[in-house]
C-alpha cells in the first residue's frame, strides 16, 4: 500500500511596508500570506493613526488637545482604551510615563522639523500642564477632558504597542499563525518559526547606525520593544538632546541605561514600559519590572554591561552576544 503526503509545502515568506504611525511599519508572513490579511492589518494601523496621532490636525487626540480647558470630547473606543491604559502606565511608574508630555515634546520638537532647545523660562511655563493626574474619563460616553488650557495628549509612546497587538489578531482572524510586526523597532512575533524554532531577534547596538545589533534574543509568540536616546536626539552646539523628556524637568532623562529592552506577551504593556523604566533608571525601573507578572527586561549600560530581570533569568531567556566588549550581568 502507497501512502501519499498531501501535506502542503511551506511557502516563501512575504513582507509588506508602509510609512505609518511616524515609522516604517513592515509585516512579514511565513505561512499562506494573503493580500486581505495584509490589507486589514495595514487599514487598522492607519485607523489607528488616523485616531491618535499628535501630528495630525483632524485625529481625536488633536481634537481632545485644541479643547484643553474648554469642553469634553468624545472619542473612539480605540483612542478611549489606549488613553485610559496609559494613565495606569503613569501610575505605576510614578509619573516616569506620562501622557501630558505633550507640550514638552511639542516645544523640543526632536525629530521634527523644527527641532530645538527650548529657553529654560518656556520649559518652566510649561511643566505645570504635565500631570496625568487631572485628566478626567467618563467610560460611559467616552469622553476625555483636559481641565487646563494648554494640555495636551501624545500618546507616541503606547500607540505602536496598541496597533501590534492588534495586527497579531487581525492576522490570527486571517488564518496566519507564523508572523513577525515590526513597527519602526516594536517587534512582536506570531507562533513560531516554520521549523518550528523559536524566533531569532536582534537587539539594536545603542553606539551604532541601525541594523548593528549587540544582541540576539529567542522569542516564541512575544513582543520585544526597545527604547533609547539613540532613536532620535538633536545635537546643537556640541551638546546633545535626545527625545525621551524628564516628566519632572521638562529636559531629556539622564538615565542609567544607554537602552532598554521589554519581553512581553502585549505589545502594548511592553511599548509604555520601556520608556517608563528607561526614564526611572536602574533601581525603581528594575523593581518596577520585577513586579509585574509577565514582563521580562534586557538593560544596556554605559559600561557595557547587559543587566536581566529576575523573570528573564528565571525563564532562562534565550540569547547570545554579538558584540563581545558586552558582557552579561544576571
Amino acid at each position: 500500500m502507497l501512502f501519499v503526503s498531501c501535506d502542503k509545502p511551506a511557502p516563501e515568506p512575504e513582507s509588506q511596508s508602509f510609512l505609518m504611525l511616524g515609522t516604517v511599519c513592515k509585516i512579514t508572513i511565513y505561512d499562506y500570506p494573503s493580500e486581505e490579511a495584509f490589507s486589514a492589518a495595514f487599514e487598522r494601523i492607519k485607523e489607528i493613526e488616523n485616531h491618535m496621532s499628535l501630528h495630525t490636525n483632524s485625529s481625536e487626540i488633536a481634537l481632545v488637545n485644541a479643547n484643553a480647558g474648554k469642553e469634553a470630547v468624545q472619542v473612539s473606543g480605540d483612542t478611549f482604551a489606549v488613553i485610559e491604559r496609559a494613565l495606569e502606565i503613569a501610575r505605576l511608574s510614578q509619573g516616569a510615563f506620562d501622557p501630558t508630555i505633550a507640550p514638552l515634546v511639542q516645544a523640543w520638537d526632536i525629530g521634527g522639523e523644527n527641532a530645538r532647545r527650548p529657553p529654560d523660562e518656556e520649559i518652566a511655563s510649561l511643566l505645570p500642564l504635565v500631570d496625568y493626574t487631572k485628566v478626567i474619563l467618563d467610560a460611559d460616553t467616552l469622553e476625555v477632558y483636559l481641565p487646563e488650557e494648554g494640555m495636551a495628549l501624545d500618546l507616541g509612546g503606547i500607540a505602536k504597542g496598541y496597533a501590534a497587538d492588534e495586527v497579531k489578531q487581525i492576522l490570527l482572524d486571517y488564518g496566519v499563525n507564523k508572523a513577525i510586526v515590526n513597527l519602526g523597532g516594536n517587534v512582536l512575533t506570531l507562533g513560531k518559526k516554520p521549523d518550528g524554532t523559536l524566533w531569532r531577534i536582534g537587539i539594536q547596538d545603542p553606539e551604532d547606525g541601525r541594523g548593528a545589533y549587540v544582541m540576539i534574543v529567542e522569542l516564541d509568540d512575544t513582543s520585544l520593544v526597545t527604547s533609547g536616546p539613540y532613536e532620535r536626539f538633536l545635537e546643537l552646539d556640541g551638546e546633545t538632546y535626545h527625545h525621551i523628556l524628564d516628566t519632572k524637568t521638562g529636559y531629556p532623562v539622564e538615565s542609567d541605561f544607554t537602552s532598554v529592552s521589554i519581553i512581553s506577551q502585549s505589545s502594548f504593556l511592553a511599548d509604555a514600559l520601556s520608556t517608563s523604566v528607561y526614564a526611572l533608571g536602574y533601581e525603581k525601573g528594575m523593581d518596577l519590572i520585577n513586579s509585574l507578572e509577565g514582563v521580562q527586561a534586557v538593560f544596556f549600560t554605559d559600561d557595557k554591561e547587559v543587566v536581566l530581570s529576575e523573570k528573564a533569568t528565571d525563564v532562562n531567556l534565550g540569547y547570545s552576544l554579538t558584540d563581545e566588549t558586552y558582557r552579561v550581568i544576571e
